[in-house]
């Protein structure tokens, strides 16, 4: 599906999506740490401990390199989308600007979903809490049985 304006692009990256916002003539605006760019691979993970980001506006087809991409406006059913002019200049007028960052809490999604519905939100953070909270319970439960298991052995001894 071609992009219009406004549309969120998904780009998979190794480990990660990168998002971006299709501003039209084959151009998107992303807020972008130093590490991320489209040949930086699994280096671009060191985005993790970026504080400051840039939002950039180039082709669509820099951005995304040699990994795939799609249109994916997945918020649309649970909210509505601004007008596509108003997202376009919103982000127009973000290009050139430095911006705090957090992977956690203002990363390249939570910038794009904001700027099309005027609410941050990122899945890919909400799944990471998700199943790193599923793996730490996981984790305590083995402890736990580990430590009831040593403990019954010292007592038969």
């Amino acid at each position: 599906m071609d992009p219009k304006l406004g549309d969120l692009i998904e780009i998979f990256r190794t480990g990660y999506q990168h998002w971006a916002i299709y501003v039209g003539d084959g151009y998107v605006v992303h807020l972008a740490p130093p590490s991320e760019y489209a040949s930086a691979g699994s280096s671009s993970i060191m985005s993790v401990f970026a504080e400051r980001a840039v939002v950039k506006r180039e082709l669509l087809a820099v951005v995304a390199g040699s990994n795939k991409y799609c249109v994916n406006n997945k918020y649309d059913s649970k909210y509505s989308p601004q007008p596509r002019t108003k997202i376009v200049g919103m982000a127009e007028q973000c290009v050139g600007k430095t911006m705090p960052y957090s992977v956690t809490s203002n990363n390249c999604e939570h910038f794009v979903t904001d700027l099309r519905y005027g609410v941050k939100q990122s899945k890919q953070v909400e799944d990471a809490v998700t199943y790193g909270g599923v793996a730490m319970v996981g984790l305590a439960a083995l402890g736990l049985i580990a430590f009831a298991g040593s403990r019954n052995r010292r007592q038969n001894q």
